[in-house]
């Protein structure tokens, strides 16, 4: 724990903003200085949701805005928890911890990233995606976004055109265009403009679209649900390509100390048990799954 001390903030957050999209899912935007200053791409914070309910829900950051001090979350209402979230209104106060976890890492030798999320594993995605932008222009992203119930945005045909793509698959995330990032979505619901299967059968159709030299210097980000990061390690392991993973653990404290939501990662001695919040929640894909 004292590699996290004083990185970690308690603030009382202001909500900015509150939308509300198809299939139960919410943008907040709040005011918390702290967590916008210090919050890198994979951070998470921990938010109590409701007065009367003092155990915190773990929410991914999307987006940090550190000159206004706010912080951007989407999540999706499933439990209790997230639906007293989602009832709060513009104008209260949520108390937030953050931004907790250890963040995904850029490398220079690999300019070529591909960021693949699925549901409400688009967030940290979206935050690699404007730390690139921001740090890395000379990097080449490309992203791909899965969803199963519409997306939380109104897509739009993209102007990119990006080898490998099936015809008719033109749709991507607005803010994604806005900031000269090409992206696709996948889904298997049919929505216009989307890939019909799986985001990782659109990765294996970019990627047979590189040259060989391209796709060394390609890096996969991926956050999602459980079945589908294990399809993409496979991917990874298929192109022998890096892959960097962000887990989704139920988790009670988020600061390391109930050990709750460990996870088996094989290290240099051996399988051992790491923490997801504080530990992660992003790992070498290859450690977690072998």
């Amino acid at each position: 724990m004292k590699a996290h001390r004083n990185t970690i903030f308690l603030e009382d957050a202001e909500i900015l903003d509150h939308q509300a999209f198809e299939g139960d899912q919410y943008i907040l935007r709040v005011r918390a200085p702290q967590i916008a200053e210090h919050a890198e791409a994979g951070s998470f914070a921990h938010i109590t949701c409701d007065p009367q309910r003092p155990m915190r829900r773990p929410i991914s950051i999307m987006q940090v805005r550190p000159e206004s001090g706010e912080v951007d979350f989407l999540f999706k209402a499933f439990g209790e928890g997230t639906a007293l979230l989602a009832q709060r209104q513009v104008g209260e106060t949520l108390s937030i911890l953050g931004p907790i976890g250890k963040p995904f890492a850029v490398h220079p030798d690999r300019p070529r990233p591909l960021l693949i999320g699925g549901g409400v594993g688009m967030p940290p995605m979206v935050f690699v995606a404007d730390t690139l932008r921001q740090h890395h222009p000379d990097f080449s992203p490309f992203m791909i976004l899965g969803s199963e119930v519409p997306f939380p945005f109104n897509a739009r045909p993209s102007e990119f055109m990006i080898p490998g793509m099936p015809a008719g698959v033109v749709a991507t995330m607005p803010l994604m265009e806005d900031w000269r990032i090409p992206c696709r979505l996948a889904s298997t619901q049919g929505y216009a403009g989307c890939f019909q299967g799986y985001v990782t059968d659109l990765a294996r159709l970019w990627l047979d679209g590189l040259t060989a030299e391209q796709r060394q210097q390609v890096e996969i980000f991926a956050c999602g649900p459980h079945p589908m990061l294990e399809a993409v390690a496979r991917l990874a392991r298929e192109y022998a390509l890096p892959c960097q993973v962000s887990l989704e653990e139920f988790m009670a404290c988020a600061v390391g100390g109930c050990a709750g939501c460990v996870v088996e990662v094989q290290t240099d001695k051996g399988p051992a048990m790491q923490r997801v919040c504080v530990d992660g929640p992003v790992f070498d894909a290859a450690r977690v799954f072998s």
